[in-house]
């Protein structure tokens, strides 16, 4: 490039690619190049209304440059949105979800392409984004995060590929929120309720009814912790959900919004921590502004979810916050748009209701960060029961070592001899005694003969609680009673298909033992949960691995994030030499070593059998291992 024809300019660079490309051409090679160009021409429209144009597109890529951040991150969003709802109409196989990856920077210009190293960083930062997702740099996100109702995941500095510097990495939230900085006007179209809807609404009323009196009662009465675990009260906080809104001026579309807040409120009523009132008392409000903190004095409710619901032709528009009802606090928000044309109106209600349940409620949920935060600067061993479990969350999610986990296992053991019945504490004792025997974390003898018993204790304590199932099935998974193991985790599911804590931690079991389910169940639980923490992408790398898709699989990989712990490197070390790249490959190996002194491929292969990989998967790690450099013994 001469200097007479070099121009240098400031740009923001999206960057985009598809996953698993080379699997489509080789299943469907002609309905892969039609997906793709469709596609491309949708992308490229989206591009051209954000004020941005597409300067290359070659093989399954797309490079694209905008005058600000704003524009980029705008367009990368109902990129994503739009792709996705196309997807819908795909069988799961032939589905073609891209990564976007946005930089803002410093690019050189001749005629009509684009140079430099941040076109560079925009194509890393591609390869960091999940399927259908979005991964931008520190200066994007500076750009827009005041501009743009959009979540953010500090993924911290990532040293990536060519580029001599750290890049700080953010992962953009996109579930639902594809449109929140967009202002079209919708309008009503008529729709209708199933009965089934009806029916549950009759039922529910009837429940909550139930359920209002027995809290209220045992204020009064303090009724006793030995009554049948059955008809015991939910230990977590309480949550009112509100008539969602109808914004749409169509009496019709009452319906939908009376729908869409009944299924809510029973999807949440799923998750056993909560204790959510019941729609007979929060539809008393319907149609009135209500002040939150009216809400925590009248019904006790420490939480309020409320939304509202737009509809235009095929357009549909849902928007969903929550606030602590103490001092209305606003926690969370988001909205949910879409095209209906093409979906069934009760699925597309489904689909959101497991969202939002899924966002706020599973165990690294909005409210369950929420009442952490509220200990903080507590000291371990001050703790209630309640908060111990709480504590259980932030371990798994922040503080993946040793030293936590000694301290969380004391915790519970203490809540569970000050109240023996409750299911929580029990079922995650056991966890905690089976990382005894899964991460040699502060082990005393029999911790799986310890795991079951606690696990027992828990589901004989409440036989409908899902953790407790679940729970059970990991002790059964790790002693190697696969039988036992299947059972109870399609028990477990079946209480609460939204949790996505349950859905990522049984899905990667099922991975392991060779299970399809596995890898569509780790899916959902991140469709379910933005906020999800970094370890549920192992069995995302893995199942890549396997697959031989070595570059999804490292892209998975870089993402996991537990300082202390050696399975991350040795996916790293096993993924990098099935790549070939050797340096890359030992430098993982040296780290393992660091975190596991005296680590060897001999040893690999008894970590293999505690997690019950199967032959083929163990035969491809150690495949791997040996080529980045680990010692065979």
């Amino acid at each position: 490039m001469s200097a007479a024809t070099q121009e240098r300019k400031l740009a923001a660079i999206l960057s985009a690619d598809v996953v698993g490309y080379s699997r489509l051409m080789a299943e469907d090679e002609a309905g892969t190049i039609r997906t793709l160009t469709a596609y491309r021409e949708q992308i490229g429209t989206l591009v051209r209304e954000h004020r941005g144009r597409v300067v290359d597109s070659p093989g399954d890529n797309l490079l694209a440059e905008f005058p600000t951040a704003l524009d980029a991150v705008q367009a990368a969003v109902e990129i994503q949105r739009v792709i996705g709802a196309r997807n819908e109409d795909l069988a799961p196989e032939r589905r073609m979800e891209f990564r976007i990856g946005i930089h803002m920077g410093d690019v050189a210009v001749e005629g009509e392409r684009i140079y430099g190293d941040g076109v560079n960083i925009a194509a890393r930062l591609e390869g960091l984004a999940e399927p259908g997702g979005i991964c931008i740099s520190d200066m994007v996100r500076g750009q827009t995060q005041r501009k743009l109702a959009l979540g953010y995941e500090d993924l911290g500095e990532q040293q990536v590929k060519n580029v001599p510097e750290p890049v700080r990495v953010h992962r953009v939230q996109t579930a639902g929120a594809g449109t929140a900085a967009r202002t079209e006007a919708t309008e009503p179209r008529g729709t209708r309720t199933p009965l089934i809807v009806a029916a549950a609404v009759v039922l529910l009323a009837s429940i909550g009814v139930i359920a209002w009196w027995t809290q209220s009662l045992e204020s009064t009465l303090k009724v006793p912790p030995e009554q049948d675990p059955l008809l015991a009260l939910p230990t977590g906080p309480t949550v009112a959900v509100l008539p969602f809104t109808n914004l749409s001026g169509d009496p019709e579309q009452e319906y939908f919004s009376d729908g869409l807040t009944d299924d809510i409120i029973t999807a949440l009523s799923r998750f056993r921590e909560l204790f959510v009132i019941a729609r007979n008392s929060t539809f008393v409000y319907k149609g009135r502004s209500v002040d939150v903190r009216e809400l925590n004095r009248d019904l006790g409710a420490r939480y309020v979810l409320e939304g509202s619901v737009r509809r235009a032709g095929t357009r549909l528009r849902v928007t969903v916050q929550l606030l602590d009802a103490k001092d209305g606090t606003h926690l969370w928000a988001d909205t949910y748009d879409r095209d209906v044309s093409a979906s069934d109106i009760f699925a597309v209600q489904d689909e959101i209701t497991e969202q939002v349940a899924g966002t706020i409620a599973s165990n690294y949920g909005v409210i369950s960060r929420a009442r952490l935060a509220e200990t903080k600067g507590k000291p371990t061993d001050s703790l209630d029961a309640y908060e111990c479990v709480l504590r259980v969350g932030a371990y798994y999610r922040d503080n993946y070592i040793a030293p936590e986990h000694v301290k969380v296992r004391a915790c519970l053991e203490r809540a569970v001899e000050s109240d023996p019945d409750y299911a929580d504490a029990w079922a995650w004792l056991a966890e905690i005694y089976l990382d005894e025997h899964r991460f040699n974390y502060n082990p005393r003898p029999d911790p799986l003969d310890r795991a079951l018993e606690a696990a027992r204790r828990a589901v004989d304590a409440d036989p409908a609680h899902q953790d407790a199932h679940a729970a059970l099935a990991n002790a059964y998974f790790y002693r190697h009673e696969l039988d036992g193991f299947l059972a109870e985790a399609e028990r477990a599911i079946a209480l609460n298909p939204n949790n996505a804590f349950v859905l990522a931690s049984l899905g990667e079991r099922f991975n392991h033992v060779g299970d399809p389910r596995g890898i569509l169940l780790v899916n959902k639980a991140v469709k379910l949960d933005p906020f999800h923490p970094t370890w549920f992408n192992f069995p995302i790398a893995q199942y890549h691995l396997d697959n031989g898709e070595y570059e999804e699989a490292l892209a998975a990989a870089r993402k996991i994030n537990i300082p202390g712990y050696f399975w991350p490197q040795i996916v790293l070390a096993a993924i990098y030499g099935k790549l070939g790249r050797e340096n890359e490959g030992g430098a993982a190996v040296e780290e393992l070593i660091r975190v596991y002194p005296g680590f060897t491929v001999a040893q690999f292969f008894v970590e293999a059998r505690k997690w019950n990989l199967t032959a083929d998967t163990t035969a491809n790690y150690a495949d791997g291992l040996r080529k980045s450099g680990l010692p065979e013994e």
